[in-house]
C-alpha cells in the first residue's frame, strides 16, 4: 500500500494552522473559549507553531462533561489550542485515509452520513431479496464501549503502516496518549482526530469482512454494522467468527445484548429507523425524544431540523403532528 506522503512540516505550517482555524470556528465563533483565543489569534497560532517545530508541544488536559443524545455519553473536550491542532491534522490526513476506506463504511466522512447509510441499507435489502420476492436476513451488531476500548499501541501500529514521517507519528502518539479510560486504552469522543482514528481502527475489521470473508452485503456506521444474506444459516455461522476477529485482532467486544438476526420483512431497527420492504418509520424512542425536544425548544431551527429528518422516511403524519405540537408549545 502506498504510504501517506503528508509531512510533519505540512501539518505544522502556519498556512495550514490558519486554514484549520477558519474551518474550526464555523458555528463556534460565539463560544467563550473560542472568543478568548481569537482575541490573540496571531500570537496563539505563532506560539503553537513554534512549539510544534521545536518538538515542545504537549497535548493539554480535557474538560469532561456528560450528555444524553440519545443515551448517556461522557464527552472530553480539549482546549481550543489543541482542537485547532486536531483540525490541522485531520484536514491533511483525512483525504489519504478516506480514499482507502471501503465504500460501505459510513459516519464521520464527507458525504457519508446517516441518510446515505440508510438509503444504502435499503438498496442492499432490495437486491438481496430480489425486489422483496424472497427472504432477506439481516444480522445487526454493535461493539461494546468502542471508543473506550481502542488500544493505543495497536492504533499507533496501524498508523505506522501508513505514515512514514516519524515526527508526524510522534505528534499523533502525543495526541493518542493524552487520554485514556484505563491505561493504554480509549480515545475521547470530543476530538476530531478520534473520528479519523476510529475509522482507521475499524477499517481492519471492514477489510476482514470484505476481503477475507468475502461478504458482499455489509455496512458499517461507526460501531454499528449489518450483514445481509438470503441464507439465515450463513449469518448465524458468521457470529462467532466476527466475535473472534474483533477480540483477537482489535481487542474489542461485540455487545452481547445487541446481536440481532431477523428477516428484513419483519422490520429491522437500524440508525434510528425501523425498516420494512416498502417503507421505513421512525423508531419509537426517536419519536419520543423528538417531541420532548420540540416541547422544550419550539423554535424554527429545531422544527426544521426534525422536519428534515422526517423527510427521509414515511413521516407525513408525524410531520403534521410535530408542526401542530410546535405551534401549541410556542403559544404557551
Amino acid at each position: 500500500m502506498k504510504k501517506c506522503l503528508v509531512s510533519f512540516e505540512e501539518v505544522a505550517s502556519l498556512g495550514n494552522l490558519y486554514e484549520a482555524w477558519e474551518e474550526f470556528i464555523a458555528g463556534k465563533s460565539r463560544k467563550k473559549d473560542v472568543m478568548e483565543f481569537a482575541r490573540h489569534l496571531g500570537d496563539e497560532i505563532a506560539r503553537l507553531h513554534a512549539d510544534l517545530v521545536s518538538d515542545e508541544y504537549r497535548h493539554g488536559p480535557y474538560h469532561a462533561f456528560a450528555i444524553n443524545d440519545p443515551k448517556p455519553r461522557n464527552i472530553h473536550k480539549a482546549s481550543v489550542r489543541d482542537r485547532l491542532l486536531h483540525h490541522a491534522i485531520h484536514r491533511k490526513l483525512y483525504p489519504y485515509f478516506a480514499a482507502r476506506f471501503i465504500v460501505d463504511s459510513f459516519s464521520c466522512q464527507v458525504g457519508k452520513g446517516t441518510h446515505r447509510a440508510l438509503d444504502r441499507f435499503q438498496d442492499m435489502a432490495r437486491k438481496v431479496s430480489r425486489n422483496h420476492s424472497r427472504t432477506c436476513w439481516v444480522l445487526k451488531c454493535d461493539i461494546r464501549k468502542y471508543f473506550a476500548s481502542v488500544d493505543h499501541l495497536l492504533l499507533i501500529r496501524l498508523l505506522r503502516t501508513s505514515i512514514g514521517d516519524q515526527r508526524l507519528l510522534l505528534l499523533l502518539e502525543n495526541i493518542i496518549s493524552s487520554f485514556a479510560t484505563i491505561q493504554g486504552k480509549g480515545i475521547p469522543l470530543g476530538n476530531l482526530t478520534s473520528q479519523l482514528f476510529s475509522n482507521i481502527y475499524l477499517h481492519e475489521f471492514d477489510r476482514f469482512v470484505k476481503s477475507d470473508l468475502r461478504i458482499k452485503w455489509y455496512i458499517r456506521y461507526a460501531d454499528d454494522f449489518v450483514l445481509l444474506s438470503s441464507e439465515r444459516t450463513e449469518l448465524l455461522a458468521l457470529i462467532p467468527i466476527l466475535k473472534g476477529f474483533l477480540a483477537e485482532y482489535l481487542q474489542l467486544c461485540m455487545h452481547p445484548d445487541k446481536v440481532f438476526l431477523k428477516s428484513f420483512a419483519s422490520g429491522v431497527d437500524f440508525l434510528g429507523w425501523l425498516h420494512f420492504p416498502s417503507h421505513r418509520v421512525l423508531r419509537t424512542k426517536t419519536k419520543e425524544r423528538m417531541f420532548k425536544r420540540v416541547a422544550a425548544n419550539p423554535t424554527k431551527p429545531t422544527l426544521q431540523s426534525y422536519l428534515g429528518l422526517l423527510g427521509h422516511g414515511d413521516g407525513f403524519e408525524l410531520r403534521t403532528h410535530i408542526i401542530n405540537e410546535a405551534w401549541l408549545w410556542s403559544e404557551k
